[in-house]
C-alpha cells in the first residue's frame, strides 16, 4: 500500500489527503462543512500558500528560509504603522515589500558569496529584523489596514453573487503565474538546475550568487505580502503574527512533494499541502484539542504523511 500511494503524484496525493481530512471533519464536527467554515478555510489556505511560495522557491534551489515568520512580522506591523502616521497605503505597499526584498537579497547573497548556510543567515537576520520592529514600536504598534484591503481578504466578504473574497480569484491568478514561471521561464529551469546539480548548473553558466540573490528577494516579497494581507485579515497589527508560518510553510512544501535537498517539486504541491495543514488543524480544533496536542498531532501526522509518500526514490529506482 505504501508503495501505491508513493507512486501517486505527490499534488495529488497530497490532495486526497485533504478530502480525506474534510470528510472526516464533516463527520466528527457540526457544521464543519457549512459554506462560511469552507470559505474561512480557503482563505486560510491562501493565505498560508501566498506565504509559502518564497520557502517553495528557496526549497527548491536547496535553501530555506527562516526569516519568513519575522518578515511577516515586520510587515504586518510596519505598513500599520506607516498607514496610521498618515502615509497613503499606495506608497506604504511598494516601501514595505521593497525593504522586505532587500533584506531577502542580503540573505541569499550572504549565503551564497561566503557559502553560509541560509538556515543561519536567515535565522539571524529575521531575529535581527523583529528586534529593530520592536524598538521602532517600543512593543505596542499602532494603527491598521484600509477598509478595501479589510474587506479584499475577509472571510465574509462577496464577489457579487459569489460568496467568496477577493482575495480566492486573485491567488488563483497569483499561483497559475508562479507555476508558470517555474515551468516555462528560464529562471524558472536555473532554479531547477542549481537545485538538482549545483556544479552542473554552474558549468552551464547559471549564477548561482544571482539566483540566491533574487530567490531569497522574491521570498520576503511574497512574506511581506502575507503579512499586509494578514494585518487587513486581524485588523490589528501584531509582530508575531507571522510566528505560526515558520512551522507550516516548511510543511506545506515538504507534504506537497517538494523535496528538501532541492531540485524537485513545484508549487501546485505546496498548495495542496497547505490544504491539507489548514483542514487538519480546523479539524483538531474543531475536536476541542488544547493548542499544545494540536501542534503535538500535527506533527505526528506530518511524519506519517512524509514516510508514506514523501520519501525520494531509492537510488536502483532512478537507474
Amino acid at each position: 500500500m505504501t508503495r501505491t500511494l508513493a507512486r501517486i503524484p505527490r499534488p495529488v496525493a497530497a490532495l486526497l489527503i485533504a478530502l480525506a481530512i474534510h470528510l472526516v471533519g464533516m463527520l466528527l464536527i457540526q457544521g464543519f462543512g457549512s459554506t462560511f467554515g469552507i470559505r474561512a478555510m480557503l482563505v486560510l489556505t491562501t493565505l498560508l500558500a501566498i506565504g509559502a511560495i518564497g520557502q517553495t522557491l528557496v526549497i527548491i534551489i536547496g535553501g530555506i528560509d527562516l526569516s519568513i515568520p519575522f518578515v511577516i512580522g515586520f510587515a504586518n506591523v510596519t505598513a500599520a504603522q506607516l498607514y496610521g502616521d498618515g502615509m497613503p497605503f499606495a506608497l506604504v505597499l511598494p516601501i514595505v515589500v521593497g525593504l522586505a526584498m532587500v533584506v531577502g537579497a542580503f540573505n541569499g547573497a550572504l549565503s551564497s558569496l561566503l557559502a553560509i548556510h541560509p538556515l543561519i543567515v536567515t535565522l539571524g537576520t529575521g531575529t535581527a529584523l523583529q528586534g529593530a520592529v520592536q524598538l521602532w514600536t517600543a512593543g505596542f504598534p499602532t494603527g491598521a489596514a484600509p477598509s478595501y484591503v479589510t474587506k479584499f481578504v475577509s472571510i465574509g466578504g462577496t464577489i457579487g453573487p459569489i460568496p467568496v473574497p477577493w482575495l480566492i480569484p486573485s491567488f488563483i491568478v497569483l499561483a497559475a503565474l508562479v507555476i508558470w514561471a517555474l515551468s516555462r521561464t528560464v529562471y524558472g529551469r536555473r532554479l531547477y538546475a542549481l537545485g538538482s546539480n549545483p556544479r552542473a548548473a554552474r558549468l552551464a553558466l547559471v549564477d548561482p550568487v544571482r539566483i540566491w540573490t533574487v530567490t531569497f528577494a522574491i521570498s520576503a516579497g511574497f512574506a511581506a505580502l502575507t503579512g499586509i494581507l494578514l494585518l487587513g485579515f486581524s485588523g490589528a497589527a501584531y509582530a508575531r503574527v507571522g510566528e505560526p508560518y515558520l512551522f507550516q510553510t516548511i510543511a506545506a512544501v515538504v507534504i506537497g512533494g517538494t523535496a528538501l535537498i532541492g531540485g524537485k517539486g513545484g508549487y501546485l504541491g505546496t498548495i495542496a499541502g497547505a490544504l491539507c495543514l489548514i483542514e487538519l488543524t480546523t479539524v483538531l480544533v474543531g475536536l476541542g484539542l488544547k493548542p499544545p496536542l494540536v501542534q503535538a498531532t500535527m506533527g505526528a501526522t506530518i511524519i506519517v504523511l512524509v514516510a508514506i509518500y514523501g520519501r525520494e526514490p531509492h537510488v536502483r529506482e532512478m537507474i
